[in-house]
């Protein structure tokens, strides 16, 4: 139990900590809920992936972006349509919904998804997490 649990914290803040810095990169900044958001991501990918080992990646990508673009979707409406905090707002965008997702990001997820899918075959050989 504790070892999951190390392990978890572990992905946890791999995966925070490189969104953050993602974030940083292409927008300059960043907010403490997407760092918590690309925590939650990763674990949960690492999880699937894991089950998954062997699949094509174009079935990754697609699960990838489906995950992120859910969790952005729940995370959004909860921070930006209820808290009111404005962290991002997609509404200017293309095939948006609600401003909280949007196609091109949904496609740059599952672009995102094949690093993140080669950084968790890594700590799964590496680790075994």
């Amino acid at each position: 139990m504790k070892r999951k649990l190390n392990c978890n914290l572990a992905l946890f803040s791999i995966g925070g900590i490189s969104y953050g810095l993602i974030e940083i990169i292409w927008r300059k900044y960043t907010h403490w809920t997407m760092v918590l958001t690309g925590g939650f991501c990763f674990v949960v990918l690492y999880r699937i992936f894991k089950r998954l080992v062997g699949i094509a990646m174009w079935k990754k990508c697609m699960i990838g972006s489906s995950v992120i673009t859910s969790v952005e979707f729940v995370v959004g409406c909860a921070v930006n349509l209820k808290a009111k905090m404005n962290v991002w707002d997609y509404s200017g965008l293309p095939f948006n919904f609600k401003g909280q997702i949007c196609l091109i990001y949904s496609i740059l997820w599952a672009a995102l998804t094949v690093p993140i899918s080669g950084v968790c075959s890594l700590l799964r050989k590496r680790f075994d997490f």
